[in-house]
């Protein structure tokens, strides 16, 4: 999503990288848990296996070093609050990193997942101390991040003395103290158990330092009888010009023993703890410090002693923050708060069921590790927004929309409609009180927009699989619609960071590179073309659906502008019978010129293409030879300007062949998959096949770029299920999954799909070759017309799909017209 991407690397380079992580003690499962090392071991194909605790398989670690930015903390499905320890790395932007070099600096109560930008959140730290200075006495105690900081203790294989499952995350510093974390909705848990023979057990409350040592404006109060600890601060939004108020309320019980009253407390600034003060007004504070409140607590002198602490978060209030807490951790029950997580992401992981015969299991951990990421964002802000009052639900972390409406909506609606639906409802509500649906966001602020109008095909997605079932929801198909409208009709004042920039839309058909507007940057002008064109295609679905017929003719034609940045004259470097790219173009309509190759690995000029405003170039986080691909809604007619389908493959086989296709970025993750069109599917099988092999694994380093959001998860997740999506269609691309049998339960439609695939014999390790090509496929009994793509129907009638396999990857998609995938051009929506 950001820079940090192009400098990830692909190989695993330390000790570290291969570190086993266990699922947790107590995990349970039929087939057995895996790890980074067992790559070799296989399933006796006598014995399908099928899991029973999904959960067991998840690998919290798998991207937390290197860039992928991943949160291995504690939290529930779509949790506001993410409890997890934060470290001092410059790549801390979900608090962790698994490279044992670096210290650890807190735990904080929020986090997000895979994000770029700024390090955003990791608000409210807690931090422990065994002793403090040569003395161990209250005012030697260093509060301040850097004064406090400590590695962790270290295994002997080089790795971190970390251990996570979902709904729980624990850590051995090297001070002695362990450290357990789990959490609700709203409200976090920590058990620090300390060092046996520690006098002075202390605990630090640190308010003021986020990821970005942001804070202005704090306040704190303690109470010295029974320590709980209320205060907030404002912050400063992580990729947008915005900030935001945000509260905490901390109490302390202790485990197995009777705490008392602090023996000592205070408040302190940087490092300097002051006894006796309650408030941040007995302190000499300036702008910008390091703030919070220190307590020491009396030992449990019959045995471990071992204190929890309570954090409840808020946007609205302290005092709202203490009810959150007091709500939904009434009784301080850490193992009972634990267990209630692990079984809420047990039932939602198991709702997808996967036969793991003959399959390596570090593929089934890929897999449910990949599916566990795409459910931690957006997160259920609900009775959380300060900015109206709403009885809708509030989703917030939304980082960004144009990261995860190609993939991670399409595969909620598989197997989770009811959350797919209420975050729809929550982005309706944000249109009905801000104008236009939200793009990027983050704890209640607006982001920067990377793309187009992306909210249109996460609510359209929603509408065209589920507007059946909508009422019964309780999502409003009129305001849906509007909502939609509201993007594609009318101009906001900021266009970087809602709506678009429609009005010259509207009357050119493209966004050109010479015209300034004072509501928005002149930037990403053909990224944002291709992009405005899928967004209003995804409209016309809809309106399809409504039987608004003008309209749906109105948006499907205007999802066709994508044509007028296409240059047909504009060649290749050194390869003239690579023609044809979309192309920067004046308001007079005369083309501006971009290299080909600008913003790739082999950009002579190595430029960048991310959020600067000089950048006229036209695009965005990707190079014009990826963009020219980017048609999702029309690709037969991408072929024909590319000269035909013997030109189009032969253009893709150079994409990856020559590595323009980009692993790290989501412009690139259709590509595997649009040898379909072409009527090779054989070819995008092992494609793809080809990605998942070099690019990701169940190691610390196992993604090559950030999660963003879950947006890689996702897109891993339909790889090795043997799909690929379209949002706000009835078609998935259809290849063979990496598994004999993999089926998806869905509780709103109350189905069950399962894919069978007959001549299963295991994936080859490199993704090249072997008995994976789809030869043909029968729905419920009967002959499939394509090989390349299945109906949404399959999935609302719970049917079966029986794939048989063979080696041949010359298998077409079938002798049918409509057997390629459909395409607008070609009548396929109609």
């Amino acid at each position: 999503m950001m820079p940090l991407r192009r400098r990830v690397l692909i190989v695993l380079v330390t000790a570290f990288a291969s570190w086993p992580i266990s699922a947790g003690a107590d995990a349970s499962s039929d087939a057995a848990p895996s790890s980074v090392t067992a790559s070799t071991a296989v399933r006796p194909p006598s014995s399908p296996t099928f899991i029973r605790d999904a959960a067991s398989h998840v690998n919290l670690f798998i991207g937390t070093t290197n860039g992928g930015h991943t949160f291995p903390g504690a939290t529930i499905p779509h949790g506001m609050v993410k409890v997890g320890m934060d470290t001092d790395s410059p790549g801390n932007h979900a608090g962790y990193d698994a490279n044992p070099v670096f210290n650890a600096t807190g735990f904080s109560q929020l986090h997000d997942d895979g994000t770029g930008g700024a390090v955003p959140l990791s608000l409210f730290k807690l931090w422990p101390f065994a002793s403090c200075g040569k003395g161990n006495t209250f005012e030697e105690c260093q509060t301040s991040i850097a004064g406090r900081k400590v590695l962790r203790k270290v295994l002997p294989d080089g790795s971190p003395d970390d251990a996570a499952e979902p709904g729980y995350f624990s850590s051995n510093l090297s001070t002695g103290i362990r450290v357990e974390l789990t959490s609700t909705r709203r409200a976090a848990l920590h058990r620090y158990t300390f060092p046996k023979g520690t006098k002075f057990p202390r605990l630090v409350v640190d308010i003021t330092n986020d990821g970005q040592m942001s804070s202005t404006d704090p306040s704190m109060d303690l109470d010295p009888d029974t320590a709980r600890v209320t205060g907030g601060a404002h912050f400063e939004a992580s990729f947008g010009p915005g900030r935001y108020r945000a509260f905490t309320c901390v109490d302390f019980k202790g485990d197995g023993y009777d705490l008392g009253t602090p023996t000592e407390y205070g408040a302190w600034l940087a490092d300097f703890p002051v006894k006796q003060t309650v408030t941040l007004t007995q302190l000499y504070t300036s702008f910008i410090d390091q703030l919070g409140a220190l307590f020491t607590f009396s030992p449990n002198k019959n045995g471990t002693t071992s204190i929890l602490a309570r954090v409840g978060v808020s946007f609205i209030s302290p005092e709202q923050a203490c009810s959150n807490a007091e709500q939904e951790i009434p009784d301080f029950d850490f193992d009972g708060v634990r267990s209630a997580s692990r079984a809420q992401w047990s039932e939602l992981l198991g709702r997808v069921q996967v036969d793991t015969s003959n399959v390596d299991p570090e593929i089934v951990d890929l897999f449910y590790s990949s599916m566990y990421r795409t459910h931690l964002s957006p997160a259920d802000y609900t009775d959380e927004n300060p900015l109206w009052n709403s009885t809708e639900p509030y989703y917030d972390s939304f980082y960004c929309n144009w990261d995860t409406y190609r993939t991670l909506y399409s595969f909620m609606a598989l197997h989770d409609p009811a959350t797919f639906a209420r975050i729809v409802r929550g982005m309706i509500n944000i249109q009905q009180h801000e104008g236009w649906l939200p793009e990027c966001r983050g704890a209640t602020a607006k982001h920067y927009i990377q793309g187009g109008s992306n909210g249109d095909p996460i609510v359209a997605e929603f509408f065209v699989k589920f507007h059946e079932h909508a009422s019964d929801l309780s999502v409003p198909a009129d305001a849906l619609y509007q909502a939609l409208l509201a993007d594609a009709e009318l101009q906001p004042p900021n266009w970087d960071l809602q709506g678009r920039q429609v009005n010259i839309w509207k009357t050119l058909g493209y966004i050109p590179s010479d015209v300034w507007e004072r509501s928005g940057t002149n930037s990403k002008q053909v990224s944002r073309t291709l992009e405005y064109a899928f967004d209003d295609f995804t409209i016309s679905q809809v309106a399809k659906i409504l039987g608004r017929a003008d309209d749906a003719r109105k948006y499907a034609q205007r999802s066709e502008n994508f044509a007028n940045v296409w240059n047909p004259n504009v060649t290749f470097p050194g390869r003239k019978d690579i023609a044809g790219f979309m192309q920067p173009r004046f308001a007079d309509g005369v083309f501006n010129f971009t290299d080909p190759r600008h913003c790739s690995i082999h950009d002579p000029l190595q430029s960048t293409c991310f959020l600067n405003a000089q950048n006229h170039d036209g695009f965005y986080e990707g190079s014009p030879i990826v963009y020219s691909q980017y048609v999702p809604h029309d690709t037969a007619k991408l072929i024909a300007l590319q000269g035909g389908r013997e030109k189009f493959v032969s253009r893709l086989n150079f994409i990856f062949d020559q590595g323009y296709f980009d692993s790290t970025d989501e412009p690139s993750q259709q590509i595997p998959f649009m040898y379909h069109y072409a009527n090779r599917p054989g070819l995008s099988t092992q494609r793809s096949r080809q990605v998942i092999a070099e690019f990701y694994n169940t190691s610390v380093n196992g993604l090559p770029g950030n999660d963003d959001s879950g947006a890689m998860g996702s897109y891993v997740a339909f790889y090795l299920a043997g799909l690929y999506p379209l949002p706000a269609t009835r078609q998935f691309l259809l290849s063979s999954p990496f598994f004999r049998e993999i089926s998806f339960k869905n509780p709103v439609l109350n189905t069950t799909t399962t894919i069978r695939s007959s001549g299963f014999r295991g994936n080859p390790k490199s993704g090249t070759g072997g008995h994976v090509f789809v030869q043909s496929v029968k729905i419920d009994g009967k002959p499939w017309k394509s090989n390349c793509f299945i109906d949404w129907d399959a999935f609302t009638s719970g049917s079966l799909i029986e794939l048989q396999l063979t080696d041949n990857i010359n298998i077409p998609c079938g002798a049918r017209p409509d057997a390629l995938p459909p395409s607008l051009s070609t009548g396929g929506y109609d």
